[in-house]
């Protein structure tokens, strides 16, 4: 999607590409975090100047709002999970432990990226930032919840709360340098518990 602002640099001006300048702010706010990116380093990154960023974005608090929603739709970990409601044959426990094992491989699969953007934006010192983040993790413990609810609704509060704690752990873990193979290790160790709490009939 291309719009009317235009980059800076010499000769004739490109269109403003706002994908391609929502890809160097996701950057930049993962790498540093939100209050770590001035206004000033994430134009030079999108090569625009202040004003124009303004003009595209209305301010950062609302540019970093629109890279968490971007972030969180497209990233692997909120697709669909394979339960009973479209699988006869599929375990929740199993589900909740592919999801944990893909999240440990994703976490720490670019050092430069480790983690997960909302989940270390909810830590934020900002508290703007930090409410935006965390109502996008709230969100996806909503739908972990409905998918729990549909086999085990007398589990499904505690079983997302635990599965987005270890998460978030598993993050935070990947932001201090963890390996794959320890955090696929935490995966694992965590999938013991959900199996326990969500037996198969």
């Amino acid at each position: 999607m291309s719009d009317k602002i235009k980059t800076r640099g010499r000769g004739r001006p490109r269109a403003f590409d706002r994908d391609m300048a929502l890809d160097q702010a996701q950057a930049l706010f993962h790498a540093q975090g939100y209050e770590g990116v001035g206004v000033a380093a994430l134009a030079e990154a999108m090569g625009i100047n202040p004003p124009s960023l303004y003009a595209a974005f209305g301010s950062k608090a609302l540019l970093y709002a629109e890279v968490l929603d971007r972030y969180s739709r497209a990233s692997p970990l909120s697709e669909p999970l394979i339960g009973p409601a479209t699988d006869p044959d599929a375990r929740p426990a199993e589900a909740l432990t592919n999801l944990l094992r893909k999240a440990a491989r994703i976490y720490s699969a670019d050092p430069a990226t480790a983690g997960c953007l909302v989940l270390e934006g909810e830590r934020s010192t900002d508290a703007d930032a930090a409410c935006r983040a965390r109502s996008c993790k709230d969100a996806s413990v909503q739908q972990l919840h409905g998918f729990i609810a549909v086999t085990h609704p007398d589990k499904a509060d505690v079983v997302a709360d635990y599965v987005a704690a270890v998460m978030s752990g598993m993050s935070a873990d990947a932001r201090a340098g963890h390996s794959t193979e320890r955090l696929t290790a935490v995966a694992n160790m965590a999938a013991l518990a959900i199996a326990a709490m969500l037996p198969t009939a």
